[in-house]
């Protein structure tokens, strides 16, 4: 979905103390395990990039998997060599505790879990780039990307490109976006991993007043086509690009996009209010009766 309000980075989510501080060490070290789980619900609070936001509230506990896959715990032991066996039992039991915490999108307490995974077994790629998302679903920009960046230079993937492009983009950092956008594109990425980095670019432009250029951008590369059998990644790219073409005036193919999305499914997104605001569709002018004027 794409963001509204681009230069909001950190409404709706609370932060204590930064666990990278004495003090913020100090405090994890005293909570438990059992966790206060939190709800999330989808919060468009950026232009363009198509993440969910958080906000806390109230969801009923579901019970932590029941053990590690076997490809994550392999990646763990070949990381830390001749130490897992003796960091075997507590690095499994964390793993586990984190990675169940981020399926349920409770992305403070993964974080907290995870870390200490990524402290004992710095070379694994999974703990590095599920804390990485963690900070970046809450918004922490900064303590993010070294571990997103970890975890390009680890596997050598660039499936996290669009990712680091948006916290770039949330720290202002326009060019970094641009050259993380031109690594991707040289990767020969997934095509949802390029339309995830396009929208995250193109949603940049729109941040510096390109709307001309962040929409020619998407028109381009065939955003705007009719689909008939539209995945995801068409669906967010017409919301984008509706969004993007209302800003810059253009209501008739806002209108055109956001009714495409309302077509394959009415709840998605926020598209019932975009159309809702654009107001009625203009009825198609009726062709004057030739038969009738010439009497």
């Amino acid at each position: 979905m794409a963001r509204r309000g681009a230069s909001i980075v950190r409404d709706g989510i609370e932060h204590g103390p930064d666990e990278d501080t004495p003090e913020g060490r100090r405090r994890a070290r005293t909570r438990t395990d059992e966790f206060i789980p939190e709800e999330f619900v989808r919060v468009d609070d950026r232009e363009g990039s198509g993440y969910d936001r958080p906000r806390p509230g109230a969801h009923r506990p579901v019970r932590e998997p029941d053990e590690l896959s076997a490809d994550i715990a392999q990646e763990l032991a070949t990381a830390a060599g001749p130490d897992w066996n003796f960091l075997r039992i507590r690095v499994t039991e964390r793993m586990t505790a984190g990675v169940g915490a981020y399926e349920r999108e409770r992305y403070r307490d993964a974080a907290r879990i995870l870390r200490t995974v990524v402290d004992a077994v710095p070379n694994a790629p999974t703990p590095r780039v599920l804390l990485g998302l963690c900070q970046y679903q809450q918004g922490n920009w900064k303590a993010a990307l070294p571990n997103l960046e970890m975890f390009t230079t680890l596997t050598g993937s660039v499936d996290q490109h669009p990712v680091r492009m948006d916290c770039q983009r949330a720290l202002g950092r326009p060019k970094r976006v641009e050259g993380l956008f031109d690594e991707l594109r040289k990767g020969s990425p997934d095509p949802e991993v390029l339309s995830e980095g396009r929208l995250v670019l193109a949603a940049t432009r729109a941040d510096l007043g390109d709307l001309e250029g962040a929409v020619t951008l998407l028109v381009d590369a065939g955003a705007g086509r009719l689909v008939r059998n539209p995945a995801e990644r068409h669906l967010r790219q017409w919301y984008v690009l509706g969004d993007l073409t209302e800003r810059s005036g253009d209501m008739a193919k806002a209108r055109e996009l956001f009714l495409r999305i309302q077509h394959v499914d009415p709840d998605l997104y926020d598209v019932s209010e975009r159309l809702e605001s654009l107001g009625p569709t203009p009825r198609p002018r009726r062709k004057p009766n030739r038969t009738r004027d010439a009497r």
